[in-house]
């Protein structure tokens, strides 16, 4: 299982534990800025690009795809490494979560707490649409898609009231690297193949579920399945937000995020 090189930044007091945040597919760790302020206060944290994902200049490396969620899995433990961490607590969105789930399962010695943010444990929609949309990009470029995510990643209401929150992150979908894009779709769709629901039982590390109530993605009702999966862990559902939950309603997000990490 071979690694690729993921863009990065770490920062924070070099003194506090170490927490790493995940982005969903199509977005960059900017997905994060309404979080950081308050969570430096209390930990160093390692942000990352996935495979072809990332500002121009800053951007992860998107070998040939199909990807799986194990090899995304393996790119955060190489990073870890290579920053020599040896145990952190972890937050991830959407595809950030399921590779979250897999850490927590196959490495539970490097993931001391865990949150889990409106990702789903087996794809949604079916294992299909994500392999077209994989392909569409692949042969049609990111544009190809554009129209089709927002009322996937935000509610009605957000999307009418806030353009120029919803158009930033249009931006990060359309700066992605199809090839980056389309094999971490792929590692979604064969989650159909090799589910990430058996192993939620491996699970140790204190976990806490988000769900939009809104998610069409990723529902409150999938949130809860996980959440049963997981010994102890503890369901928190968003009002009034959906998919990207942390970026369209970042205070209650924020505030879910800290009182499980911190307490």
């Amino acid at each position: 299982m071979s690694e690729a090189r993921l863009a990065a930044s770490l920062e924070g007091p070099e003194a506090a534990p170490v927490l790493v945040l995940a982005n969903p597919i199509g977005t960059t760790r900017a997905i994060w800025a309404a979080q950081v302020p308050m969570l430096k206060e209390h930990f160093r944290l390692l942000r990352f690009e996935l495979r072809g994902h990332g500002e121009p200049g800053a951007r992860s490396a998107a070998p040939p795809g199909p990807y799986s969620i194990a090899e995304l899995g393996t790119d955060v433990l190489g990073l870890m490494r290579d920053h020599d961490i040896g145990t952190a607590a972890y937050c991830g969105i959407s595809i950030g979560g399921m590779i979250g789930l897999w850490l927590a399962a196959n490495a539970p010695e490097r993931i001391s707490s865990l949150v889990v943010c409106c990702a789903a444990i087996t794809p949604m929609p079916s294992r299909q649409a994500w392999l077209d949309r994989a392909a569409l990009v692949r042969s049609a470029g990111m544009a190809a898609i554009s129209e089709m995510i927002p009322p996937r990643w935000f509610t009605a209401d957000f999307i009418a009231r806030q353009p120029a929150a919803v158009s930033a992150v249009m931006d990060m979908l359309l700066g992605t690297d199809p090839q980056g894009y389309a094999g971490c779709a792929e590692a979604i769709a064969d989650l159909d193949l090799d589910p990430l629901s058996p192993a939620l039982g491996a699970i140790k590390a204190p976990t806490l579920v988000l769900a939009g109530a809104e998610d069409p993605a990723a529902p409150p009702w999938v949130g809860a399945r996980t959440a049963l999966g997981i010994a102890g862990s503890r369901l928190t559902v968003i009002r009034g937000t959906s998919h990207l939950a942390p970026y369209q309603t970042p205070g209650p997000v924020t505030a879910a995020i800290l009182g499980h990490l911190v307490g």
